[in-house]
C-alpha cells in the first residue's frame, strides 16, 4: 500500500501567492485614482507615481489544473513583500541585508513545477512522507510536518517595500516580538463570562466610555495644541502620502519617491519597525469627547513607588502613587508553582475501553494555567483561541508533540460587552506597534514596556486620565489596561481618504431559468422588507443591476416617476451608461427604489433568454463601484454561459464519490482576477447561488473568496417544488441584510518575539505579507493562522497574541477593535499535551485539509488527518507514557481526537462514498473555510438531544423565557430508542427523528398528531401549540437558532421519511458503506500507533 499523503503548509497554489505554477499577483496599483484635497488615494497599493494605476496582472498564464490560480488556500513561500496574497498562504519575512534590494519580476510565464527545495525553501525537519506539514517550508515530500527549523536567525526590522515584487529570495513573516514581564493589575474584569453556555446572545448597544462632563473638583483642563509641533507629533493637515505612517512603517522619505503600501503603514508596518517620530498619534478633530489634557503642574511630578493600594481606592483630582507591583519573570513562576493542575488532565484514557468519552455539555476552551489576576483579563475564547494553550519552549519540542500550532479568530463578532474608547491618543508600542493591552508592564507611571517586543515606551500624559472615574490617577485603571478586547475610534490619521457613504449593489440573473426558480419574488421582498435597515447612515447609497445575455442598469435619478431601464448589449466591451444615476442615496429615492423592487419580478416573466453573461455583469458592476467600494450582492442561477468568464460543465455524476481534483479547482482565473481588482477598490462580493445544476462553484466562489465576500448556497432552489428553501433563504437574507458590517478594513496579527505565523486560512486577501484586506468584514467570518516557533522562547514565560482590525463601521466612523490573548510558556512535552484545546486542533486541521484536497488530492486529504492523529498519539506514547500498556492511550485533553478527526472524514468535504453533488462538496469546503470555530464543529460533529422529556431542571433563563438544557448524546443509533424523539443540530440544519412508539403525549402535545400514522412524510414546522410542552422545545430550538449565520432548516423525521437517509449519515459512530465506525477507527488508529 502506497504511503498516504499529509496535510502541509507546503501546498503549491495560494490565494494571490507567488506560485511556482501560476501568475504571480502583484499589489499592483488599480485604476480610477481618487483623490481627496490634491492626494492621491492609492488603496493600499505602491503605485510608481501618484495617480498612475498600470495594473501588474498578467491578462494569460496558463493554468495548471493540478494547483490552480484560485484556491482556498494551500500554503506557499511567498517572497514578495507586498504581493497579492491570500487565504492560507505561507508567507516569509525578507531577510534583512544591509542594502536589500528586490529583484525585478519577472515577466516570462512562471514554470508549472513545485518550488524547488533550494534557496527559497529552508531546510524542513525530516518526517516520514506521510505526515502532516505545519511548519512554514515545503520540502519535496508531501509531508504534514510541525514546524521548520530555522536557517539562520531573523533580524528584527521592517523595511519599506519595493515596488517591484521580488520572485526570488527567502522572507519570513515572523512576529518577531516578546515577552518577559507583565504589569496586570488585579483587578475584577467585567468582559469575561465564566460559565456561558453557547450559543452567545447579544447585541445591546456598547459601553462608550467617554467623559460627559468635567469631573467636579478637578484641576482646570489644558487643552492640546494640534498646531504645537514636538518631536512626538505629526503635521496638523496629514497628508494621505505623507512620510510618517501611523502603524509602525516609513513611506516615501518626500512626494517624489515610491511610499510602500499606504493600507501597510496605516494598520502597523512589519516588526520592529524603525524609530518613529509620532509615537502616538493625536487627533486633529475631536471625535465625541477626547480626553482632557494634564493640567500644568501634573507633568513634572515624580511618581511615589510606595507599594500598592487597595483595589477600592477611590482617586481624587491629583496625582496618585503608582499602584503596580510589576509582575516579573520571578512573580509569575511563584504565582503559576502555586497553580494545581487539574488531576483529571493528567488522566491517561485508554480509548478502547472508555469510548464514550463526549461530554453531556457543551465543550469548551480549556482554560489557560495563568495566574487568576492574568488569567481573567484573557481574551474570550471565542474570540480567539490558539490550538495549544501551553506554548512550547522551542520549535523541536513542538516538533515532538506533533500538533499544530495555530489560532483560530472571529474578530468581528457581536458582543455583549464591548468597551468603545474615544480618545485623542492611542497608546502604541513605538517599535513593533503594539497597542497597549492588559498585559503590558508598567515600570513606573511613565513608562511602560511591550509585552511582544519588550521595548520601554512613554506613557503619554493623557493617558492618566480615567474615563470611568473621569478623574486623573493611575494609567492601570484605563479601560485599555482593564480589557483584552477593545474598541478605539481612530482619529484621521487611521484614514486613507474620508469614510466613505456606505453602498450597496445588488446584481440579480434573470435569464428564463432565474425567473423560473421564481427566486426574484423572495429577494425582492426582503429587501423591500429590510429596507430601512441596512446598516448605514444618511449617506447610503443603492444600485441595482439585472443580466441575460444583456445588462440591465437602472437610473433611479430623483425627479422620474418611474425607474429607467438601460440596456447594454455589447457584453464584450461592457460600459456604464448614466454612472451619476445608477447609485443613488436610499434616503432621498426611496420611492423609486421600492417601485423597481415591486416591479422587478414581474419584468422578465415572458423572457425567453436562457443565456448568462454573469462575468461581464461583474465588470459592470466593479467598474460601477471603484469610486467609493462598497458591497456587491450577486444572485446566480445557472453556469455562466456566454462573455467572459463563461464556463462548462465539468461534474461527472458517475465519478461523484472520487471527486478528482481537477473538479475542486477552478476552470478559470477570470472570477479571481476580479475579486482582486474589487479587492483593491475596497469591493467586497458576496454570491448567492440557488442552482438546481451544476453551477462550478470552485470557479465562482474564487469572487467571493479573494475579495473578503460570503458564500451562500441553495441547491434546487424552487418557489413552488421547494419552500424549505425560499424559508431559508428569507431568514438568511434578513440576517445578511440587516447585520453588522465593516467597511475598508484590515487586520494585522502580531505575537510575541521567536514566534512567526506563516500561513493564513478565510476568505481575504494578504496584502504586504502579514496584512490582511478585508474590503468587507461581517460578524459571521472567522479566520485561522498557521504559525511556528522560530526563535527559542526559553527566557519567557508567557507569550502574548494580539489582533488588530481597523475598519470604517456603516455610520462613517473609522474604528480599531483589538484583541489580545496571553498563555504561558512550557518546556516539557506532557505540558505541552496536558494544554491541547482539541475543537480549535481540528478546527485548523479541516481548514489545512480542504488546501491538502485542492493542491493534491482528496484522498491524500483525509490520510493526512488520519495520520495526524496516529503521529500525536504515537509521540504521546514513545515519549511521555514510562510504561507500554496495551490499549489505545492518549491524554485526556485529546480524548475526542480521533472522533473528531472521524467526523471530519464522513463530513461532506471530505467524505467519500456518497453521491454528494460537486458543488455541495465545495460550499462544504467554502464553509469550513469561512466559518467560527463553533459553527465549524457543530457542521462537523452535530449535537443529538432527546427531546420528549424536556424539564426545566438545569433550565437557562434568558429574557423571561425558560431554555431546557438536556444532555448531549453520542451520534450513534444505540442511543436512539423507537419510544423517544431526538433532534440532531448540524449547525446549517436540524433533525426531529420520532420514533415508532414515541409517546402519545409528545405527539398530541408538542407535534399536534394524534397518533404516529398521521405525522406528515414531509414536516418542516412544529405547530404552535399553547401547551407546556410545545413552548418548551420551541424556545430551545429559537434558542438553537439564534444569531447563526446560517438558518437551519427543521425536519421531522419519521421512518418512512426521505431524509432518514441523512439523518443517519451525521451518526458519526456508526459504520457506513464507505466509512468505518468509531470503535473500528480506533482499531485502526491502535494499530498503527503501535507498529
Amino acid at each position: 500500500m502506497a504511503q498516504p499523503g499529509r496535510l502541509g503548509a507546503g501546498s503549491p497554489a495560494q490565494n494571490g501567492a507567488v506560485s511556482a505554477a501560476g501568475p504571480p499577483y502583484s499589489n499592483g496599483p488599480v485604476q480610477n485614482p481618487l483623490k481627496h484635497s490634491q492626494v492621491s488615494v492609492s488603496q493600499g497599493y505602491s503605485s510608481p507615481f501618484p495617480g498612475s494605476y498600470p495594473h501588474q496582472i498578467p491578462a494569460k498564464t496558463p493554468l495548471d489544473p493540478s494547483s490552480g490560480p484560485c484556491n482556498y488556500g494551500g500554503s506557499q513561500t511567498v517572497s514578495s513583500l507586498n504581493s497579492y496574497q491570500g487565504p492560507g498562504q505561507t508567507l516569509n519575512r525578507l531577510p534583512l541585508e544591509p542594502n536589500p534590494v528586490a529583484p525585478l519580476q519577472s515577466t516570462i510565464p512562471i514554470p508549472r513545477m513545485p518550488p524547488p527545495p533550494s534557496s527559497q525553501t529552508p531546510a524542513a525537519v525530516p518526517a516520514s512522507s506521510d505526515s502532516f506539514l505545519y511548519g512554514p517550508d515545503p520540502s519535496p515530500s508531501s509531508n504534514w510536518q510541525y514546524g521548520h527549523l530555522p536557517v539562520r536567525s531573523k533580524t528584527n526590522n521592517f523595511v519599506p517595500v519595493s515596488t517591484q515584487p521580488s520572485l526570488s529570495g527567502n522572507t519570513n513573516l515572523s512576529r518577531n516580538n516578546q515577552c518577559v514581564s507583565f504589569g496586570a493589575p488585579s483587578l475584577q474584569n467585567n468582559y469575561m463570562k465564566t460559565g456561558s453556555v453557547p450559543p452567545p446572545t447579544n447585541q445591546p448597544l456598547p459601553t462608550i466610555y467617554q467623559p460627559i462632563q468635567a469631573p467636579l473638583g478637578s484641576p482646570p483642563v489644558r487643552s492640546l495644541d494640534p498646531q504645537k509641533k514636538t518631536s512626538n507629533s505629526v503635521p496638523s493637515q496629514p497628508q494621505l502620502n505623507s512620510a510618517v505612517n501611523q502603524e509602525g512603517g516609513i513611506s516615501a522619505a518626500n512626494n517624489d519617491s515610491v511610499g510602500e503600501s499606504s493600507y501597510d503603514t496605516i494598520e502597523g508596518g512589519g516588526f520592529m519597525a524603525p524609530q518613529l517620530t509620532n509615537q502616538n498619534p493625536k487627533m486633529n478633530r475631536n471625535v465625541g469627547y477626547s480626553y482632557p489634557s494634564l493640567p500644568p503642574g501634573y507633568q513634572n511630578t515624580s511618581p511615589n513607588m510606595s507599594g500598592r493600594p487597595s483595589t477600592t481606592l477611590q482617586y481624587t483630582s491629583g496625582l496618585q502613587p503608582f499602584s503596580q507591583s510589576p509582575l516579573g519573570a520571578n512573580h509569575l513562576t511563584t504565582s503559576m508553582g502555586g497553580l494545581s493542575l487539574h488531576s483529571e488532565g493528567l488522566r491517561v484514557i485508554n480509548l478502547l475501553q472508555e469510548r464514550n468519552m463526549l461530554p453531556t455539555i457543551p465543550l469548551k476552551a480549556p482554560v489557560p494555567n495563568l495566574h487568576e489576576d492574568i488569567q481573567k483579563l484573557n481574551c474570550n475564547p471565542e474570540l480567539f483561541r490558539c490550538t495549544l494553550t501551553n506554548i512550547p519552549q522551542t520549535q523541536a519540542l513542538l516538533n515532538k508533540a506533533k500538533l499544530p500550532l495555530g489560532l483560530l479568530l472571529h474578530p468581528f463578532k457581536d458582543l455583549v460587552q464591548l468597551p468603545v474608547v474615544t480618545s485623542s491618543t492611542i497608546v502604541r508600542c513605538r517599535s513593533c506597534r503594539t497597542y497597549i493591552n492588559p498585559f503590558v508592564s508598567f515600570l513606573d507611571q511613565r513608562r511602560w514596556k511591550c509585552n511582544l517586543c519588550y521595548r520601554v515606551n512613554d506613557v503619554p500624559e493623557e493617558f492618566m486620565y480615567n474615563p470611568v472615574t473621569r478623574v486623573y490617577g493611575d494609567p492601570l485603571r484605563r479601560p485599555e489596561v482593564q480589557n483584552a478586547t477593545i474598541e478605539f475610534m481612530a482619529p484621521s490619521e487611521y484614514m486613507l481618504r474620508p469614510p466613505q457613504p456606505p453602498v450597496y449593489l445588488f446584481v440579480f440573473d434573470v435569464s428564463h431559468n432565474a425567473v423560473e426558480t421564481g427566486y426574484l419574488n423572495s429577494v425582492c421582498q426582503s429587501l423591500l422588507d429590510n429596507l430601512d435597515s441596512l446598516p448605514g447612515n444618511t449617506r447610503t447609497k443603492i444600485g441595482f443591476i439585472t443580466f441575460d445575455s444583456t445588462i440591465h442598469f437602472y437610473s433611479l435619478q430623483e425627479g422620474l416617476s418611474q425607474p429607467q431601464m438601460l440596456i447594454v448589449s455589447d457584453i464584450e466591451d461592457v460600459f456604464i451608461p448614466m454612472p451619476e444615476n445608477l447609485l443613488v442615496n436610499l434616503n432621498e429615492n426611496k420611492e423609486l427604489i421600492q417601485d423597481l423592487l415591486k416591479t422587478l419580478p414581474q419584468m422578465f416573466t415572458k423572457s425567453l433568454e436562457t443565456q448568462s453573461a454573469l462575468g461581464p455583469a461583474l465588470q459592470s458592476a466593479f467598474k460601477l463601484m471603484s469610486p467609493t467600494g462598497g458591497r456587491i450582492s450577486v444572485f446566480q442561477t445557472q453556469l455562466p454561459s456566454v462573455g467572459v468568464g463563461a464556463l462548462k460543465s465539468r461534474e461527472e455524476p458517475n465519478q461523484r464519490s472520487s471527486a478528482k481534483e481537477i473538479h475542486l479547482t477552478p476552470s478559470t482565473d477570470f472570477y479571481k482576477k476580479l475579486a482582486l481588482d474589487c479587492s483593491g477598490q475596497q469591493v467586497a462580493v458576496d454570491l448567492f447561488l440557488l442552482s438546481g445544476q451544476y453551477s462550478d462553484l470552485a470557479s465562482l466562489g474564487c469572487i467571493s473568496r479573494y475579495s473578503a465576500g460570503s458564500v451562500y448556497y441553495y441547491p434546487s432552489y424552487h418557489q413552488q417544488h421547494n419552500p424549505v428553501q425560499v424559508e431559508k433563504l428569507q431568514k438568511e437574507l434578513k440576517r445578511y441584510l440587516t447585520r453588522k458590517i465593516g467597511f475598508e478594513a484590515v487586520m494585522r496579527i502580531r505575537c510575541t518575539k521567536g514566534l512567526s505565523i506563516h500561513t493564513f486560512h478565510g476568505n481575504f486577501f494578504v496584502r504586504s505579507t502579514d496584512l490582511l484586506s478585508l474590503p468587507n468584514v461581517n460578524p459571521d467570518a472567522g479566520y485561522a493562522v498557521q504559525m511556528s516557533v522560530e526563535e527559542n522562547l526559553t527566557d519567557i514565560q508567557v507569550v502574548s497574541f494580539q489582533s488588530a482590525l481597523l475598519y470604517t463601521s456603516s455610520k462613517g466612523e473609522r474604528r480599531i477593535r483589538v484583541h489580545t490573548m496571553c498563555l504561558p510558556v512550557v518546556s516539557t512535552l506532557n505540558e505541552v499535551y496536558l494544554g491541547a484545546d482539541v475543537q480549535a486542533i481540528s478546527g485548523l486541521l479541516a481548514n489545512m485539509a480542504v488546501d491538502r484536497s485542492i493542491t493534491a488530492s482528496l484522498s491524500d486529504a483525509r490520510d493526512a488527518l488520519v495520520n495526524a492523529i496516529i503521529d500525536s498519539l504515537s509521540a504521546y506514547r514513545t515519549s511521555v507514557l514510562s510504561s507500554q500498556q496495551p490499549g489505545l492511550l492518549v491524554p485526556f485533553s485529546l480524548r475526542l481526537f480521533p472522533l473528531f478527526v472521524l467526523a471530519l472524514l464522513k463530513q461532506k468535504s471530505f467524505q467519500t462514498g456518497t453521491a454528494a453533488r460537486l458543488d455541495e462538496r465545495i460550499f462544504a469546503m467554502c464553509q469550513v473555510k469561512n466559518q467560527p470555530l463553533v459553527y465549524l464543529m457543530l457542521m462537523t460533529h452535530p449535537n443529538l438531544y432527546r427531546v420528549d422529556n424536556l424539564s426545566d431542571e438545569g433550565a437557562l433563563n434568558i429574557n423571561d423565557k425558560t431554555i431546557p438544557q438536556p444532555p448531549i448524546l453520542q451520534l450513534s443509533v444505540e442511543k436512539l430508542s423507537r419510544d423517544g424523539a431526538f433532534l440532531m443540530d448540524a449547525g446549517t440544519i436540524m433533525m426531529l427523528w420520532v420514533g415508532k412508539n414515541c409517546g402519545q403525549n409528545f405527539l398530541s402535545q408538542v407535534l399536534g398528531v394524534p397518533n404516529y400514522a398521521s405525522l406528515p412524510l414531509n414536516m418542516t414546522h412544529l405547530p404552535d401549540l399553547d401547551t407546556a410542552e410545545s413552548s418548551r422545545i420551541g424556545s430551545f430550538i429559537s434558542w438553537l437558532r439564534e444569531h447563526r449565520p446560517f438558518f437551519p432548516i427543521l425536519y421531522i423525521i419519521r421512518d418512512e421519511s426521505p431524509m432518514k437517509a441523512a439523518f443517519l449519515q451525521y451518526m458519526v459512530e456508526d459504520r457506513t458503506e464507505s466509512a468505518l465506525s468509531y470503535y473500528e477507527f480506533l482499531l485502526h488508529v491502535q494499530q498503527q500507533v503501535n507498529k
